[in-house]
C-alpha cells in the first residue's frame, strides 16, 4: 500500500462546491507540485529531505526536465555557468564544461529525480486542465488528464519557458514545407542542403543559426531587433579540476561563489550606472567589430536600444555564421508567408524550404494562469489582467496555500535563476511549517501587502535600463507597462528579501479561520485565536 495515498472519501458542507462531479479523486497529498524542471524537482527534493513524503509531482510529459527536456535543438546550451546553474544542495563535480550543453543539464535533472527518490512521487502524463481552491474543505482540487488530485498546498513550478509562443503570421499555416518552433524541434526534418529561414534573433537563434549554417544550402535570419552579443568564454574542465571538485568538499561551493559574485557585478549595468554600462557596451561593441568586418552587416547588427533592456547573449559563433556566403541577415521582421516564400517587413522576399521559429515563449501571460482558480472560480489570469504580481514573488492574494515558483518578478538578466528558485523553495517550506505549527491553517497573503510589494518593485525598477526610452522586451507586460518578469535588483537581494518566510504580511490564521467559517467551513478545535496570532 502506498502510504502517500489517502483514499478517504471526502465530505462537503451543505451549500458549498464539491469536487468535480463524476471524477473520482485519484490521490490526496499534503502538497501537489506542478512541473519537473528545476523549480518542481528542487521543491520535491527539499520536501523529501525534510522527511515530508506526502507530496505528488504532476508532469504532463513522459520524462522530467522541463525546458531542458523540451529544447533539443542543435547547439542547445546554457548561458549561465554550469556550477551555478545547478542546485547548491546537489553539487555536480563532473560538469564537463563551464557552459553545459542541453543534454548534460537534462541528465543532471534526471539524476536528481532518481537519486533523490522522487520518481515514485511523479505522475507522468498528468497534464493539469483545471485547479480550484475549495474554500469549504480548505484544499486544492486539481483536475488532470490522469484524474483528480487533492492537496492542502499547490506549488506551480512551470517557469517562464515552458510554453512556446507561435507568431500570428498571415500565410504561415499554409507554408508548403516543414515549420516548427525551436522548443519543439522536428528531428525527422533533414535540413541538409535545404534553404532555411530562421525567424528571430534571441537566445535560441544565436545557438541554432551556426549549427544550421553548417548543413543548409542557404540560411536567412529574420531579425526584428539586433541583440547585444558578448564573447562566450567556454572551457572544458580538466580531469584534474574535476578530481579536485570531487575530493575537496569546499571546492565546488567556492567555485560557485566566485562565479556568482562575478555575475552579480553585472547588475550595475542594468541599473544604468554610467561606468559599468559603458564598459559592458564597449565589450559588446568590440566583439561585434572583431567578428564582423562588413560595415553594412555590422550596422544591421548594432542594437538601437540600451544594453540590458533585452537579454544579453553570449556566443563566439553567431557573428561568424552570419558572415558566411550562404547566410543572409534580413534586418526586419517576418510579415507574411506565401507558399514557399517568406516576405519580410522590408518588402524583401526569400524562397525557403523550411522555417524554424525562434519566437520565444508565453511569458507575460502564462497559460497556467488560465487553469488556476480561486474559491469563487475566478482565474489567476483574470486577477492578472494588468500583469502578473505576487507577494515575495511567490504568493498571490485571494489564492490560499498557492506558491508560484519562478513566476512574477523572478527573472534575472545577469545571474542564475536557480539561485532565485532555491530562495523561493526556502520561503514556501517556511510557510508550510508555519501553517503546520498553527493548526494547518491557510497561508494567504493580504491584498494590501501584495500591493505594497508590487509598488516597491516598481520603484526599484525606475531608472533601470528596462524602463529606459525605447526599451521593449519580454520583461515588461504590454498591457500595463509594468516590469512583471524581471527581478529589478541584485540576485543576492532577492534571497535577502524573499528567502525567509515572515508571517506578518499574511492574514492572521484567526482571520482566515473566520473567513472559512463564514463560508461554511467547520471550525477547527485544535488551536485558539490567541495562540495562532501570538506565536510567529
Amino acid at each position: 500500500m502506498n502510504p502517500d495515498r489517502d483514499t478517504t472519501t471526502a465530505t462537503h458542507a451543505p451549500g458549498h462546491a464539491a469536487e468535480p462531479a463524476g471524477d473520482e479523486v485519484r490521490e490526496r497529498a499534503d502538497v501537489l507540485v506542478i512541473g519537473t524542471g528545476f523549480a518542481g524537482l528542487g521543491t520535491a527534493t527539499r520536501l523529501k529531505r525534510q522527511g515530508r513524503h506526502s507530496f505528488v509531482v504532476l508532469e504532463r510529459a513522459d520524462d522530467v526536465g522541463g525546458t531542458w527536456r523540451d529544447n533539443t535543438y542543435p547547439g542547445a546550451a546554457c548561458d549561465v555557468p554550469s556550477h551555478l546553474y545547478s542546485f547548491s544542495f546537489r553539487p555536480n563535480p563532473d560538469w564537463s564544461r563551464l557552459f553545459a550543453r542541453g543534454p548534460e543539464i537534462h541528465q543532471y535533472l534526471r539524476d536528481t529525480a532518481r537519486d533523490e527518490g522522487l520518481l515514485p512521487h511523479i505522475r507522468f502524463g498528468a497534464e493539469v486542465t483545471h485547479a480550484r481552491w475549495d474554500a469549504a474543505q480548505q484544499h486544492w482540487v486539481v483536475t488532470t488528464t490522469r484524474g483528480v488530485f487533492v492537496s492542502r498546498f499547490l506549488v506551480t513550478g512551470t517557469g517562464h519557458l515552458s510554453d512556446h509562443s507561435l507568431p500570428d503570421i498571415p500565410g504561415l499555416d499554409g507554408f508548403d514545407g516543414p515549420v516548427f518552433h525551436s522548443a519543439r524541434w522536428d528531428h525527422s526534418t533533414q535540413l541538409a542542403g535545404k534553404r532555411v529561414a530562421v525567424v528571430g534573433s534571441g537566445a535560441s537563434a544565436v545557438q541554432i543559426v551556426p549549427e544550421v549554417a553548417e548543413v543548409a544550402a542557404e540560411v536567412v535570419v529574420l531579425q526584428r531587433s539586433a541583440p547585444y552579443v558578448v564573447p562566450r568564454p567556454d572551457l572544458a574542465y580538466t580531469d584534474s579540476e574535476k578530481q579536485v571538485f570531487r575530493r575537496d568538499p569546499e571546492a565546488v561551493p567556492a567555485h560557485r561563489a566566485e562565479i556568482f559574485w562575478y555575475l552579480e557585478a553585472g547588475y550595475a549595468a542594468r541599473r544604468a550606472a554610467p561606468h559599468q554600462l559603458a564598459e559592458a557596451k564597449s565589450a559588446a561593441r568590440s566583439h561585434l567589430e572583431r567578428q564582423i568586418t562588413d560595415p553594412d552587416l555590422r550596422a544591421a547588427l548594432t542594437p538601437d536600444y540600451e544594453l540590458g533592456c533585452k537579454r544579453v547573449l553570449i556566443s563566439d559563433t553567431y557573428y561568424p555564421a552570419l558572415s558566411r556566403d550562404h547566410v543572409r541577415l534580413e534586418a526586419s521582421a517576418l510579415a507574411r508567408v506565401e507558399q514557399r516564400t517568406v516576405l519580410a517587413a522590408s518588402g524583401a522576399r526569400h524562397s525557403v524550404d523550411a522555417i524554424v521559429l525562434c519566437t520565444g515563449f508565453e511569458t507575460a501571460e502564462p497559460p497556467y494562469a488560465h487553469l488556476v482558480h480561486d474559491g469563487d472560480g475566478t482565474s489567476l489570469a483574470e486577477h492578472w489582467a494588468q500583469g502578473m504580481e505576487a507577494f515575495a514573488s511567490t504568493t498571490v492574494a485571494g489564492f490560499p496555500n498557492l506558491f508560484i515558483v519562478n513566476g512574477p518578478n523572478t527573472g534575472l538578466g545577469h545571474n542564475s535563476i536557480v539561485h532565485i528558485i532555491e530562495a523561493q523553495i526556502d520561503y514556501l517550506l517556511g510557510a508550510m511549517e508555519w501553517s503546520r505549527r498553527h493548526g494547518d491553517h491557510t497561508v494567504e497573503v493580504s491584498a494590501a501587502a501584495q500591493q505594497q510589494y508590487t509598488d516597491e518593485l516598481g520603484r526599484r525598477g525606475a531608472g533601470s535600463v528596462w524602463t529606459s526610452q525605447g526599451c521593449k522586451s519580454w520583461y515588461t507586460d504590454p498591457r500595463s507597462g509594468r516590469l512583471t518578469l524581471i527581478w529589478p535588483d541584485f540576485a543576492d537581494e532577492f534571497r535577502h528579501r524573499n528567502g525567509t518566510f515572515d508571517p506578518a504580511p499574511y492574514l492572521p490564521p484567526a482571520t482566515a479561520h473566520r473567513r472559512a467559517d463564514a463560508g461554511g467551513s467547520p471550525a477547527r478545535p485544535d488551536a485558539t485565536d490567541a495562540t495562532l496570532i501570538d506565536v510567529p
